[in-house]
């Protein structure tokens, strides 16, 4: 328990040390260059002490939980040796995590609002839903494609700066042809997929499937997983405004 209530304690620390910079910045900004009080200072002080407790739980979180797991289930599929099985389990895990990221509900329900508004879509409830729904899960299937594209170069051992390097090629050219409305909304959904739910288990997983691989070094082969799901939305959306219009 002792030993448990350290290392919380610990966590804490870094939790503060990590979000010092930001709040001197703010604060420096509100007093020094505003020249005005923090308004409601009680509540910006809980609520900066909610945000440290939660980033200290949630990595906590991730060194308990996530990161073994994900690991585990990895060298679990590389031992079981199939690998229809190894990348339909990472075309699930790329789709799941992905649907559920807070991060692009937020922004899939903010481009609805905002669709509505220009009247590209019908100004109704029903269609927002429709709209963002549809974006969410062309967001999701591509990042499912993205960790089936990353298991696969890691049980190859493709060289990443190509792919890389086609992917946003490929990107560039989508963006000439792509409607105008759509374009920013594709670059955003390459941003927020990679988020709180995503990042931690696909790591996970690269590093563990490189590690379980004879011939692969994790520090080369394990990581790239975020940047292939980061990429490839971009691509899909800028394909899905296009098909739509």
């Amino acid at each position: 328990m002792t030993r448990f209530l350290v290392a919380m304690l610990q966590l804490t620390v870094n939790a503060l040390r990590d979000l010092a910079p930001i709040i001197v910045v703010i604060a420096f900004f509100q007093i020094v260059v505003l020249r005005q009080p923090f308004p409601d200072l009680l509540s910006v002080l809980i609520g900066l002490l909610c945000v440290i407790v939660g980033l200290t739980l949630f990595i906590q979180g991730l060194e308990s939980g996530l990161f073994p797991l994900g690991e585990a289930l990895a060298q679990g599929f590389a031992q079981k040796g199939s690998a229809i099985v190894l990348l339909t389990f990472g075309f699930c895990l790329g789709f799941g995590t992905t649907i559920a990221e807070p991060a692009l509900i937020a922004v899939a329900a903010e481009a609805a609002d905002v669709a509505a508004q220009a009247g590209a879509i019908v100004d109704s409830d029903r269609a927002r839903t429709s709209y963002a729904l549809e974006l969410r899960i062309v967001v999701a299937v591509s990042v499912g494609a993205a960790i089936v594209l990353g298991i696969l170069r890691i049980l190859k051992g493709w060289p990443i700066h190509r792919l890389i390097i086609g992917g946003y090629l490929l990107v560039t050219a989508l963006t000439i042809f792509a409607p105008a409305e759509i374009v920013g909304v594709a670059y955003d959904s390459g941003g927020v997929t990679t988020s709180t739910i995503t990042v931690p288990l696909v790591t996970a997983l690269g590093v563990g499937l490189a590690t379980s691989i004879r011939g692969r070094n994790p520090m080369v082969d394990g990581f790239g997983l975020i940047a292939f799901a980061s990429l490839t939305p971009m691509i899909c959306v800028l394909a899905y405004g296009m098909v739509t219009s």
